[in-house]
């Protein structure tokens, strides 16, 4: 696969942002052949080079957030550093940023001042509560957007508080609609429309995912409550325990599905009493069919039971694991799994690209690179010359970075 038969390439993105939901979404994009400016403060850069597990002084995550993508450094408090942007944002499609409401526009670097620069932008701005309203100056990380927009409330256990997703669901779904977005904006652009804002808030991306909450609540006055692992009205759903320390997942909710999981566990009488035959009266006796399928899976290791309920035809898995997930032959197949190199030479494992196109898929070109190392190019191409690179970078307002890793 080469860039040039990627579908967006051509496309010319500004990443202005750090961490999670910006960044991913400027992420999915490079992946599929846009050209991905980042800038980042010479002091340090994106925070997310230094989260979670580090190797040699890097993260991890740092080499897949930024694969494909170009670093280079920029520090937006100065006005020499805000002309580069200016240039930028001149012959960009895309500005990405994730800043508090309010942040760029006192740098000059808001919409009104990039827009009258190129009024075919697109830009895309992610914030906790969006552009407007009375939170839109409040700081709102991806926590805050779990929370407000109703996801943490139903997640967990009935008898305990609230808990979180294990990873940064908030950051990452809104980033997910920032994709959509973007992409439905320059389609508008593309007949013969103007260049817009696409304004995500992450409580809001959050909430748009919530399914039937809001209308039960308006028509019923139900209030959906955590309910651990099943799907509430939808029986039976749920994660069991095995014999030997494992956790399953079986979804036996479709009504033909159900029957068999029941033969498989040998209660045909719950297989053939009509009272089950549909999903209201299975969730009227959950706690009943619950506790059969419990007490059957407790009494087998994880192997035996996933191998009785593929016979049957039942929807099942292991809950995986990262260790699972590598030695998984699903995952093999489609490719999910790539191998790419550290700076040192090691190899190590990165997720594979999603979704797969069968025509133009994305690829990892390079991962996450070194601070500022696409600074003196980029600066080149703007038509910066050595001496101006130079006093730029004496002055503090650039940082020059040496090559980075390749896959």
């Amino acid at each position: 696969m080469t860039t040039s038969t990627k579908p967006l390439t051509g496309l010319k993105i500004i990443e202005l942002g750090s961490l999670i939901a910006g960044p991913f979404a400027a992420r999915i994009m490079a992946e599929f052949g846009a050209e991905v400016i980042k800038i980042e403060s010479p002091d340090g850069g994106d925070p997310l080079r230094k989260w979670r597990k580090l190797y040699q002084g890097t993260s991890l995550w740092w080499y897949l957030q930024s694969r494909n993508k170009k670093s280079v450094t920029v520090n937006l408090k100065h006005p020499a550093g805000r002309e580069i942007i200016h240039r930028l944002a001149a012959e960009a499609d895309i500005v990405v940023e994730n800043f508090r409401p309010g942040v760029l526009e006192k740098l000059d670097l808001g919409w009104e001042t990039l827009s009258a620069i190129n009024p075919g932008l697109v830009m895309l701005r992610l914030s906790g509560f969006g552009q407007s309203g009375p939170l839109a100056q409040q700081p709102g990380f991806g926590a805050i957007g779990e929370s407000m927009g109703g996801l943490r409330y139903v997640t967990g256990f009935p008898d305990r508080p609230p808990v979180k997703t294990g990873i940064s669901i908030g950051d990452s779904i809104a980033a997910l609609w920032g994709v959509i977005g973007t992409l439905m904006a320059l389609r508008h652009k593309e007949h013969g429309g103007k260049g817009q804002v696409v304004d995500v808030a992450l409580y809001e991306a959050v909430f748009a995912m919530m399914e039937s909450l809001l209308p039960e609540f308006d028509v019923f006055g139900f209030i959906r409550e955590r309910t651990g692992n099943i799907m509430p009205g939808i029986t039976p759903s749920n994660t069991h325990s095995t014999l030997d320390g494992r956790h399953v997942t079986i979804g036996a909710n479709g009504d033909a599905i159900f029957k068999r999981l029941m033969l498989a566990i040998g209660r045909d009488d719950l297989a053939s009493d009509d009272q089950l035959a549909d999903n209201a009266g299975r969730d009227a006796r959950r706690d009943e069919l619950y506790a059969a399928i419990d007490r059957w899976v407790a009494a087998r290791a994880e192997s035996e039971v996933l191998r009785v309920l593929a016979a049957a035809d039942v929807p099942a898995s292991r809950v995986y694991s990262a260790a699972d997930i590598v030695a998984d032959p699903q995952y093999l197949a489609r490719q999910m799994i790539e191998t790419a190199t550290l700076p040192d030479g090691r190899a190590f494992k990165i997720p594979g690209i999603v979704p797969k196109l069968s025509e133009t898929p994305g690829s990892t070109e390079w991962l996450g690179p070194v601070l500022g190392e696409h600074t003196e190019e980029t600066l080149q191409q703007l038509g910066y010359s050595a001496d101006a690179i130079r006093a730029l970078r004496d002055a503090g307002t650039v940082s020059l970075g040496a090559s980075g890793p390749q896959p």
